[in-house]
């Protein structure tokens, strides 16, 4: 008798708009693929004004659960269940959990970022220069605070949005922030020792564009991560590697986020090596 063929994958995937260039559906099918999990991860097209039916459609459909990225990674909240701890905090999610039929949010930028930036520097009692205060700095200023960051320096042109994240960070984990106005050629403070950029720019394919900052103040004892993963040497990152600093790009930023996701889903610690060899490839 020969053995019974199961039809029927778990399903997970992404909800977003645009969704044609997000490359995870990439790394993520090759993670089930090697570790032989019968799940299959699908991109989907979704306008905000679909985005509630689409998640009644995921859980009518019995998904596991699936990612959210722009512009429905703070709408999507209002459709859940439930928040994890860090998402609570930063007020947005990135991915979606099915935990005993309760629609659970967490968030794993800052989750993959912070696990990315301690393979090269622990940020425990470390001063760190922050740029922007979008959701991904957000969502990257709360994991620092909680990983023990002692200083984390805010730099945005937006005053209100800046001092919004310097009030979380300072009311609700006890970290000490303080918020400082982008200017033209923003000199960073020679004391920082982390530095990052949590801005889009220099995101394909606007690869051309620098961030605004005088780049002489940039010293070889930093480490300077950027969380563009498109492309992954950005300019920034160039600069800083030429002055002799050490680097961590937002591929493996990206990596770690589907690590953390499919973790989430299947309880499984898929090899992060195989994610970002099929990340390479593209």
């Amino acid at each position: 008798m020969s053995k019974q063929v199961d039809f029927l994958p778990a399903i997970t995937g992404s909800f977003a708009q645009p969704a044609s260039e997000n490359p995870t559906v990439a790394m993520i099918e090759a993670a089930y693929r090697h570790h032989g999990l019968h799940f299959r991860y699908v991109n989907c097209e979704v306008a905000p004004e679909d985005l509630k039916a689409a998640v009644a459609g995921a859980k009518a459909m019995g998904w596991k659960g699936f990612n959210c990225s722009i512009p429905h990674k703070v709408a999507v909240v209002q459709h859940l269940d439930g928040l994890g701890e860090s998402a609570q905090l930063i007020g947005a999610v990135n991915t979606i959990v099915n935990r005993n039929g309760l629609w659970i949010g967490e968030n794993t930028d800052g989750k993959g970022f912070v696990q990315a930036l301690k393979e090269v520097v622990d940020p425990a009692g470390k001063k760190v220069t922050l740029f922007g205060a979008g959701g991904a700095a957000r969502a990257v200023a709360v994991e620092l605070a909680l990983a023990g960051a002692a200083n984390i320096t805010i730099v945005n042109r937006n005053e209100s949005r800046g001092k919004e994240v310097v009030d979380l960070l300072n009311d609700n984990i006890g970290a000490t922030a303080v918020y400082q106005c982008w200017t033209d050629k923003y000199s960073i403070e020679p004391d920082t020792e982390i530095v990052i950029n949590a801005t889009s720019i220099g995101l394909f394919p606007h690869t051309g564009d620098r961030l605004n900052i005088n780049f002489e103040t940039v010293l070889p004892r930093m480490v300077v991560a950027d969380g563009i993963h498109n492309p992954p040497k950005t300019h920034l990152l160039q600069t800083a590697a030429a002055k002799g600093c050490r680097t961590v790009d937002g591929l493996q930023m990206l990596v770690n986020q589907g690590v953390i996701g499919v973790k989430y889903w299947t309880g499984v610690d898929v090899d992060p090596a195989v994610m970002h060899q099929a990340l390479k490839k593209f």
